[in-house]
């Protein structure tokens, strides 16, 4: 979801609004960082006050730590619904299942942020936590060789980085953009660039 279709509704119920707060911080934090983001944005995002905000989730650290919880818990429950189907086609299932997580702006740049603070005394714990959870599922849940969940992991870190540095936009007119995104998403480049913020985006 863009931050432009995040509204709050009348009457929203308190975990909704709190799930519209989440999407909210999820694109905001995801195009400007833990470092770059305040409050107030996200509040302006979700269309809340940003007393309200911090009402509910106390300080901007919190919050942050609530919505890289919610990134890794997405995660893991892609590559669980990607698990049914030919063994010999997980890897590709799983691989499309955490592209499909590009249908949610700023939900891969936060996950790749949350592994640039390993050494906050808050935030660190938690990204660790996550971050183990995705390879205990690949090599216990998925059965991936250790080998197999070094790759695949680095594949999904790569893809992270070409979202983040907003690269979708040069395909066909860089060389080494166009090399890249056919090497991480081969027949589904052009569903894949639809989804991705460009460089000119907010968020």
């Amino acid at each position: 979801m863009s931050i432009e279709e995040v509204r709050t509704a009348p009457r929203m119920r308190a975990a909704d609004r709190r799930e519209l707060i989440l999407e909210a911080a999820t694109a905001v934090f995801g195009a400007k960082s833990y470092v770059g983001t305040t409050t107030d944005e996200v509040a302006r995002a979700a269309g809340v006050s940003q007393p309200y905000v911090v009402r509910l989730f106390g300080t901007k650290a919190k919050l942050y730590i609530a919505v890289i919880e919610r990134a890794y818990e997405r995660v893991i429950a892609e590559f669980q619904r990607a698990q049914p189907g030919p063994s010999e086609e997980l890897k590709k299932r799983m691989g499309a299942a955490y592209a499909g997580l590009l249908a949610e702006r700023g939900m891969l740049p936060v996950i790749a942020n949350s592994t640039a603070l390993g050494g906050d005394p808050e935030i660190g714990p938690v990204a660790r936590a996550g971050f183990n959870s995705i390879w205990r599922f690949v090599r216990d849940e998925a059965g991936f060789t250790e080998e197999e969940t070094r790759d695949f992991m680095a594949g999904g870190m790569l893809i992270n980085a070409i979202v983040g540095l907003r690269l979708a936009g040069a395909y066909d007119t860089d060389e080494s953009v166009t090399e890249i995104l056919d090497a991480c998403f081969a027949d589904a480049v052009n569903r894949v660039r639809d989804l991705m913020p460009g460089a000119g985006e907010p968020w």
